[in-house]
């Protein structure tokens, strides 16, 4: 219940400091469990995605630095989320996303880890596609733009609505991996998922994966 106010309230607030265009929402299940893989820019992409998704099972895990925080760390509890450890194997956060992905949850997840210094897509980890490999549900590809912290704070700052444009991608699959290249299936994994978001990101955002033939091979088909 408290998601469905929380979202009210996002919208209420994102009415007032920005101008937002959702592009290929009808690429979003509307039930059934599935994972979104997003670009990480700056502190509104987790609001933007409650924002567009219409559903009550959003699966977030969020960064154990904010457990402690005054606001964040009860906010997470409140909205259903969890707390994850970036930089070890948190064997209980892995174990809750599997079972609630499995319950046909939302998994919800920046393949970067991180917000991007640069303003532009980070080296991934390789996390989204060990979860995809495991539970063989779909991945939707999602691109973000205009949510960088600088560009939001410098609009409010000038009594100007930031332009943020959300844009999913068609679902894929990846294939399960197994045998003894594991490492390299989920490399190659993580490189389709980043190849595909960096395909609908305008030139400048595509950082590290822009020069990859894949994003190249998206462009020309699109």
């Amino acid at each position: 219940m408290f998601q469905k106010y929380f979202r009210v309230f996002i919208k209420v607030v994102l009415f007032f400091i920005a101008r937002v265009k959702i592009i290929g929402y009808e690429n979003v299940p509307a039930s059934g469990g599935f994972i979104l893989a997003a670009n990480h820019l700056g502190r509104l992409d987790s609001a933007m995605l409650y924002y567009a998704i219409d559903r009550q099972d959003v699966i977030m895990p969020v960064a154990e630095k904010y457990k402690d925080h005054w606001l964040f760390g009860p906010l997470v509890i409140a909205l259903g989320g969890f707390f994850i450890n970036r930089f070890d194997a948190d064997m209980h956060a892995i174990r809750e996303v599997l079972k609630r992905i499995k319950k046909g949850g939302i998994f919800v997840i920046a393949p970067e880890g991180t917000r991007s210094k640069t303003e532009a897509l980070q080296e991934a980890h390789s996390g989204v596609a060990y979860f995809a490999s495991k539970t063989g549900v779909p991945i939707i590809p999602v691109a973000i733009t205009g949510t960088e912290d600088r560009l939001v704070v410098a609009n409010l700052k000038h009594f100007r609505r930031s332009q943020i444009t959300v844009r999913a991608g068609v679902p894929f699959t990846i294939t399960p991996v197994k045998g003894v290249q594991h490492d390299e299936a989920l490399q190659a994994a993580t490189d389709e998922i980043m190849c595909q978001i960096a395909a609908m990101l305008p030139e400048k955002y595509r950082g590290f994966y822009a020069n990859y033939p894949r994003v190249q091979e998206l462009l020309a088909n699109a």
